[in-house]
């Protein structure tokens, strides 16, 4: 009985330190995506990008990311997930690195094609370690770390990114990012070590079907919630420096200030839910019920903000707004992952994941471009 304690908490150390990696690869995953919007007012103007062109590199990220997760997903559950995680920040941190000699449109559009095909690994990827190694009670506030990473990720990027960008321009923005993201392989190797070596393929027999999952009515209810949650945030992430810099006249440093703010709000709000929500469950409430209704709210307050930040009469207004929207965006993204790993399971998470992020990010081709399209040929952010 004691060996078989003292094994325990050494497997509870483990997943705890894997859970925290994760964590910092989303973190990572999304300074590195959203390096774009803060290197775009210098870079748009030194590659001669329109609007338009910016919303296609831009877009050009999901045309591999959405599809790519339904792939990545079915091979979290196929393989040894924790080599393939490994082996897709591998490939994102290449590209975000090379994405600072980018000369043009195509080669920026090719190399957001490659980052989207490797950061396609870390939903399905961190769902499939999170259903099959972290107990319930714990769910919320792993999911939680994932979801503050989110948000604390595009905070720190806009931050280190601000800063790289006003000393530097906007190419060693990418290089500095790329080759951080790397050096989080080393102990990544470390950590997942003994859960690697128990990781076996999974018999024929066991296989989860694609087909199949793609016919669960709970599956395409999650995925359109995902895609509207999605539209949002995209938005902000990848447009929000723009409308603050060219159309609201802030400096890139008030840019930075109001932008930092709102994934701030997010990170915190993320944790939050997560703790309370895991502390609703050990007391005996329905754990799905729980997780649904935070998600209505979070999306009621996120569509709000949205509409206010449009109309936002000065500073104060503008801080609060985007305040809001954090704080819905908090809410959602704790709960969108964790809501399909409890209809999943361990044996299908990853697979399950995948499809929901595939479907859900599908928001991430079309929304770029069609606010590109709207700012060039409507003559403005407000109708966006």
């Amino acid at each position: 009985m004691a060996t078989q304690s003292i094994e325990s908490r050494a497997d509870g150390r483990r997943v705890t330190w894997v859970v925290v990696l994760i964590a910092l690869s989303v973190l990572l995953n999304y300074v590195d995506r959203g390096a774009i919007g803060v290197a775009a007012p210098l870079m748009k103007e030194e590659l001669g990008l329109s609007a338009t062109g910016f919303g296609f590199a831009v877009s050009a990220f999901f045309w591999v990311y959405a599809p790519a997760c339904l792939f990545v997903g079915w091979l979290c559950d196929r393989f040894c997930v924790y080599r393939v995680f490994a082996l897709g920040v591998a490939i994102w941190a290449i590209s975000t690195a090379l994405t600072g000699f980018a000369g043009g449109l195509i080669s920026l559009i090719i190399l957001r094609l490659f980052l989207g095909l490797g950061e396609s690994i870390a939903f399905p990827g961190s769902s499939k370690i999170f259903a099959a190694e972290v107990p319930i009670e714990r769910r919320g506030i792993a999911n939680a770390s994932v979801s503050a990473a989110i948000a604390f990720g595009p905070a720190i990027g806009v931050l280190a990114g601000g800063a790289i960008l006003g000393e530097w321009g906007w190419r060693p923005v990418f290089w500095i990012f790329g080759a951080v993201t790397l050096l989080w392989l080393i102990p990544w190797q470390f950590a997942a070590a003994s859960m690697r070596a128990r990781t076996q393929a999974v018999p024929s027999s066991e296989r989860v079907s694609i087909r199949r999952l793609l016919r669960v009515p709970a599956l395409w209810k999650m995925s359109i919630v995902h895609f509207l949650s999605n539209y949002g945030f995209y938005f902000l992430l990848a447009w929000l420096p723009l409308y603050l810099v060219n159309t609201r006249g802030y400096s890139i440093g008030e840019m930075t200030a109001l932008t930092t703010l709102s994934f701030t709000t997010q990170g915190i709000v993320a944790l939050a839910g997560g703790w309370l929500s895991d502390r609703m469950v050990a007391k005996g409430a329905n754990e799905g019920e729980v997780r649904r209704w935070l998600m209505i709210a979070g999306q009621l307050a996120i569509g709000t903000a949205t509409a206010g930040i449009a109309v936002a009469d000065g500073y104060a207004m503008l801080a609060v707004w985007l305040a809001v929207a954090g704080f819905g965006a908090g809410l959602i993204a704790t709960n969108i992952f964790a809501v399909g790993q409890i209809f999943a399971g361990p044996r299908a998470a990853g697979s399950w994941i995948g499809a929901q992020n595939a479907l859900g990010n599908i928001s991430g081709i079309v929304g770029p471009i069609v606010t590109g399209l709207i700012v060039d040929y409507l003559g403005g952010y407000g109708y966006a």
